[in-house]
């Protein structure tokens, strides 16, 4: 193996470097970490890749991560050498974003108020857990079989411990969950216990689960998966690659994403600044991260509704900022609460790497209501296609922006669909209430 990859302090101020077989997730003053590379990648590895849309038995190729694994190689191998490739690479038979592209919804385009031609939404739900994780998952997994762990560690709202408990199970290792009781949806915690992973319930939310998750880790030699592990970020820069590819890598006007923990806006930044900076892109996308009302903790800071605007200023963010918002929280009894479980989360654990992901990209913030949600997601199934209700937010945040005329309606949009439905009677609920937009209700 070559030595061209190794993490960074995300603090320019601080920029501290450590080897690739660096297993804690922030530098030694409590920053988080990028991987980065020496060397740039020749844009000709954009034919390599569509070639190996005809895998020749590779799963490597089949697969929607690894195929383009010159972009992230902090493995450092021969990524013609399948031999190495097997060796290193975690993979479920390259199911991990095989199925994931770009779609056009009519119905939606229709709904959002935009041309069919303008829209492409890809429904991350497509991969084997049923949700976009596993994109990270199979690169987190990688380094963590490459620094010898024997157990993965998260906490999850759902989609996380579904994904951590299967490449643990498939990989041979052990996988603890942390799971806010009671604020996971039956048919993702299914999936962790279906897996075998040892579910740990923690009185309070999900920021309470990865505080506790990350202590185990630390103190019990986990190997943390939640997405502040920068190896997971690395793997879910795959998402706007696959949209970017089938769109010639043309850029699009708009990258939309719904807003939780922030890693996908954070995957979606540091794929988009690397692309701009080798020359693989001529026009920066702007990301547009839709919060729920529910768990507004990015709106309200970076547009101002706490006190001033939050930006990443060149890294530089004022963090003191950040500490007397969630000290406000506290001290007010405020909790994140949304229907939408996935993008319950009041404290981002990639606030900062987010910030600087919307400043690349000039980008925007803003909510949306529980009741937009389940509209958003519903208009998604009309059109034959299964999604979680968080994944309804990318959908009336579109809707949302172009009202505003922040989208303008010749303005070309990629929404990503983070998961399919997983609680079943989110929509059969929907579907009662004839009050409901698109409800068709049962009949005697």
């Amino acid at each position: 193996m070559q030595d061209g990859a190794h993490l960074k302090c995300i603090d320019p101020r601080c920029g501290s470097e450590y080897p690739i077989s660096y297993a804690n997730v922030q530098c030694a003053r409590g920053h988080l970490l990028d991987v980065t590379y020496k060397t740039r990648p020749p844009s000709s590895l954009k034919e390599t890749f569509y070639k190996r849309r005809n895998s020749e038995g590779s799963i490597f190729n089949e697969s929607g991560v690894w195929r383009f694994r010159e972009l992230l190689n902090f493995v450092q191998i021969d990524t013609t050498d399948i031999d190495q490739c097997s060796k290193y690479l975690v993979s479920l038979d390259g199911a991990e974003g095989r199925q994931s592209k770009p779609y056009q919804m009519s119905k939606v385009a229709e709904f959002v108020g935009i041309s069919s031609d303008n829209l492409w939404l890809q429904p991350e739900g497509y991969n084997p857990s049923g949700s976009f994780k596993d994109n990270g998952m199979a690169t987190a997994v990688t380094h963590a079989k490459l620094i010898g762990a024997k157990k993965i560690v998260c906490a999850s709202t759902g989609n996380t411990s579904a994904s951590a408990g299967m490449f643990a199970a498939n990989e041979g290792i052990k996988c603890d969950v942390y799971i806010p009781s009671g604020q996971i949806a039956p048919g993702k915690l299914s999936q962790a216990y279906q897996f075998g992973a040892q579910i740990i319930e923690v009185d309070g939310n999900f920021d309470d689960a990865l505080k506790q998750s990350l202590q185990d880790a630390q103190n019990h030699k986990g190997y943390t998966v939640n997405s502040v592990n920068p190896f997971r970020i690395e793997g879910q820069k795959t998402i706007p690659f696959r949209a970017l590819e089938y769109l010639n890598w043309e850029a699009p006007d708009w990258i939309v994403y719904p807003g939780g923990a922030l890693g996908n806006t954070t995957s979606c930044g540091k794929a988009l600044m690397e692309l701009y900076e080798w020359g693989w892109i001529k026009k920066i996308p702007k990301i547009a991260v839709i919060n729920s009302v529910g768990a507004s903790t990015l709106s309200d800071l970076y547009n101002g509704k706490f006190e001033d605007k939050l930006r990443w200023n060149n890294g530089n963010p004022d963090t003191e900022l950040v500490s007397r918002y969630y000290d406000h929280l506290d001290e007010a009894g405020l909790r994140p609460k949304t229907k939408a479980t996935a993008i319950q989360i009041g404290r981002p654990a990639n606030l900062l790497k987010g910030l600087r992901a919307l400043e690349f990209t000039d980008g925007v913030v803003t909510t949306v209501t529980d009741s937009e949600m389940l509209d958003g997601m519903s208009v998604v199934g009309l059109n034959g296609f299964d999604c979680e209700m968080a994944s309804g937010a990318t959908v009336v945040g579109i809707k949302k922006l172009i009202n505003q005329e922040i989208i303008k309606k010749d303005d070309t949009v990629v929404g990503i669909l983070t998961g399919r439905q997983k609680d079943a009677m989110i929509p059969v609920d929907y579907h009662r209430d004839s009050e409901n937009r698109f409800a068709k209700p049962p009949r005697n």
